[in-house]
């Protein structure tokens, strides 16, 4: 295997990752760490949600997925924008939040270098 084959993998593998991370955190870590007597969270669970909507989306063989790839590419980039930005006012200021913050930093990085290999 090359390295620019071994590089895009690498890359894609990443931004799968991290996707799974921040989605998995809000989904499961925080309805259970921060809702768990009142119940589930809705704006988490979309949140969440949204994050795997956008990991298919960006994966999938699909083909209006994969000829629309750069325009799935820059609304994920503005979902995870978003995320944090909605964080910045009511967010929680624990290990959790600034980590998951950094994780979300980390994978509006990657799909931003992912768009030059396609």
């Amino acid at each position: 295997m090359n390295n620019t084959a071994t590089s895009f993998g690498s890359m894609k593998a990443g931004i799968l990752l991290l996707g799974l991370i921040t989605a998995i955190v809000h989904l499961v870590v925080l309805n259970v760490l921060l809702f768990a007597e009142e119940g589930i969270s809705v704006l988490f669970t979309l949140n969440g949600l949204g994050y795997l909507a956008l990991l298919a989306a960006y994966f999938l063989p699909i083909p209006i997925l994969r000829n629309n790839h750069g325009l799935i590419r820059w609304i994920f980039i503005g979902y995870a924008a978003l995320t944090i930005l909605a964080w910045i006012p009511a967010g929680s200021r624990g290990l959790l939040g600034y980590g998951t913050k950094l994780v979300e930093l980390l994978l509006i990085v990657l799909l931003y270098l992912d768009r030059r290999r396609g």
